[in-house]
């Protein structure tokens, strides 16, 4: 007796379920990479001695640190753009792009870096191997920190609420409030973006 064959609709709801069952399974898997953050940074409490990087003493100073092939980072750019457009009294502001020795001249000149220069009162600098990155104990691109007047570490975090999306979100609003009002909402948020190191290779 030969075996009865599945009909039309069966298999069209079988394949349907398959179908369903991958988007599901992508849209997951897509939802945990944008909402899973990087290593937060290790930042000293106090201005570190070593840096490059000068301090200003009558208002505080934010150091944002980028990976120049970061996609991720766009969103961060556009939110520090956000905070320093409500800031009452701007922070003296570094943006540092790191540039690995093993690649080519050129490969931090990215349109990232090109929109970080273009924003008013900024500074922004290339990190030769990331030592500065390392000298304020940051791993993740997009790590923001603000010291105050005395060098000491006000916050250090993210400001974006996941990875590559703009938008109102806790480290944005943590730091307007520390820079207009020196009220602490929060000293820390999670950051979303490319490891600094992992992917220069």
């Amino acid at each position: 007796m030969r075996p009865r064959l599945a009909s039309p609709r069966v298999r069209l709801t079988t394949l349907a379920a398959f179908w369903l069952c991958g988007v599901v399974s992508g849209l997951w898997v897509l939802w945990a990479y944008e909402n899973r953050p990087g290593a937060a940074a290790n930042a000293p409490q106090g201005w570190p001695a070593a840096t490059a990087l000068t301090r200003a003493a009558s208002r505080p100073t934010l150091v944002f640190v980028a990976h120049p092939q970061c996609t991720c980072t766009r969103a961060s750019l556009d939110e520090l753009a956000e905070i320093l457009a409500r800031s009452t009294s701007r922070p003296k502001t570094y943006v540092l792009f790191l540039k690995p020795s093993t690649v080519e001249d050129g490969w931090e000149r990215t349109e990232l870096l090109r929109r970080a220069t273009a924003l008013p009162d900024v500074t922004v600098l290339r990190d030769d191997d990331g030592e500065e990155a390392r000298r304020f104990g940051v791993e993740t691109s997009g790590q923001t920190l603000l010291y105050d007047t005395q060098g000491r570490l006000l916050f250090s975090g993210g400001i974006t609420g996941s990875r590559g999306h703009a938008g109102e979100n806790a480290g944005e609003l943590a730091l307007i409030s520390l820079i207009n009002n020196g009220q602490p909402v929060r000293r820390a948020s999670n950051v979303f973006g490319c490891p600094l190191f992992a992917t220069t290779e």
